[in-house]
């Protein structure tokens, strides 16, 4: 028998297998959905089989929690497609000694993701609930290196600065000043950019002294970056 318990967190019930861990559904969505499409750094294809997805959605969608697509997480939110994750991973290089700041950080799968790979993750979410519940799941899931700050990301996250790399979960019209800023001399920053609702650009933003390179990746859609009122 398998064995679960029920966690209600603001209208949402998470269920989280004690026993069920997926090992097999997250081997093949690598091999199938990430390794297919060139993924190949070896410490993000590790984190992608370690991190358990079905703990970061709603109960009513853990059957499709290792689909090849984004899922609803509330809030007019969502988890991204397991391959974006891994490929916006892989893109900004990480090391075990970065330090990393997320935009965006949604039900905390990114950044758990990042978590097992560097040293330190700073992540930031705008809506007050969602990031609280990421918060507790993060800590409940073991995570001592990532620290969630209920915030607009639009300035970042000042205090902590620079940072080797930057992961930016929402579509923004423009690139943040204030985050370009934020990165190391020989950092790289992801970032969806353009207008809501439609197809964007995935750019990657690498800074030199004090000069930045922009280099359009690949086209997404992403919800929109939300700013506070």
């Amino acid at each position: 028998m398998r064995t679960a318990k029920l966690i209600f967190t603001s209208g949402l019930f998470f269920l989280l297998f004690l026993q069920q861990d997926y090992t097999r559904e997250r081997e093949a969505m690598v091999k199938t959905q990430i390794q297919a499409r060139g993924v190949k750094d070896s410490a993000t294809l590790a984190a992608m089989r370690k991190v358990q997805r079905h703990k970061f959605v709603a109960a009513n969608q853990v059957s499709s929690a290792y689909s090849d697509g984004p899922l609803p997480i509330g809030y007019g939110q969502t988890i991204s497609q397991p391959y974006i994750v891994a490929y916006m991973t892989e893109i900004i290089k990480p090391k075990p000694n970065y330090t990393v700041l997320e935009v965006g950080t949604g039900s905390g799968y990114q950044a758990a993701v990042l978590g097992e790979i560097v040293r330190k993750v700073y992540t930031i979410e705008i809506i007050d609930k969602l990031g609280k519940e990421a918060s507790t799941r993060l800590k409940d899931l073991g995570y001592k290196n990532i620290e969630v700050k209920i915030a607009d990301g639009y300035h970042g996250w000042k205090e902590h600065a620079p940072f080797d790399a930057i992961v930016v979960t929402a579509a923004a019209e423009y690139i943040p000043t204030p985050l370009k800023e934020q990165l190391k001399d020989g950092g790289r920053m992801i970032i969806p950019v353009g207008s809501p609702y439609m197809t964007q650009q995935l750019m990657l933003i690498e800074k030199t002294g004090n000069k930045y390179r922009t280099t359009s990746m690949m086209p997404v859609r992403f919800v929109p970056f939300k700013r506070s009122e």
